[in-house]
């Protein structure tokens, strides 16, 4: 069976794990900590084609109808939503 590579579908944004600086340079713009970001289960499909550890930040860009490109970041995090 052929696997299929769900990063390259066009319904999927495209997701992008930030570097220390980057990451550090996000928390600083919005005066915010890691616990304030929205989060993406380690176990997310995405999560395991980028190779996520918990922790890191993922920057998704979404096209737009409205604003051309939306950006949205997320916290990988283990375990389950609650």
């Amino acid at each position: 069976m052929k696997e299929v590579d769900i990063s390259k579908h066009k319904l999927v944004p495209k997701h992008i794990i930030l570097g220390d600086a980057e990451k550090q340079e996000l928390l600083k713009k919005y005066n915010i900590t890691l616990n304030h970001l929205p989060r993406i289960l380690l176990t997310d499909p995405m999560a395991k084609v980028l190779e996520a550890k918990a922790g890191d930040v993922v920057k998704i860009v979404r096209e737009s109808q409205t604003a051309g490109k939306a950006v949205y970041y997320r916290v990988v995090v283990r375990g389950a939503f609650k």
